[in-house]
Formats: structure tokens, sequence, C-alpha cells
């Protein structure tokens, strides 16, 4: 009996992981999948590291923004 049910709640694991992978493959196929959008990344102009505006420091000169990743190399691009 035991070994029974032990069939039937394995059977249903692996019937669910089945259909999972299934309804995932069908969602990438229709291009529904659950992905936000892709953000945007700026070059820091004093290191070079990529950030996101949103979480960056920011500095506006000569009418355009510049992104950083620190203070410290918003500070030394200030010096520049």
């Amino acid at each position: 009996m035991i070994k029974v049910l032990l069939f039937v709640i394995v059977a249903l694991l692996i019937a669910r992981a089945f259909w999972r992978v299934v309804d995932g493959i069908l969602d990438g196929a229709r291009g529904s999948g659950r992905q936000s959008d892709p953000v945007k990344l700026v070059r820091d102009p004093v290191c070079g590291t990529f950030v996101s505006p949103g979480s960056a420091l920011s500095l506006t000169s000569g009418g355009s923004t510049h992104y950083f990743c620190s203070e410290e190399c918003r500070a030394r691009y200030k010096a520049a």
C-alpha cells in the first residue's frame, strides 16, 4: 500500500514538473514571458563602469547629464 502511495506522489510530481517545462516553452515561443523591460545602462565617464541611470549619481553640466557609480567618481569629474 505504501509503495503505491509513493508511486502516485512521485508520478504527480513528475507530471507537474513536465507541464511547467511545457508551459515555459510555450510562453517563450509566444513571447509572453515574465521579463521586465530591459534597463538602459550608461557609462561612468571617469572609471568606465556601467550604471543604471535610476540608481546612479548624476551631474548636469553644459546641458548634458553625466552619471557616476560613486561620489568619488563624481568629485573627480568635477575637479577635472
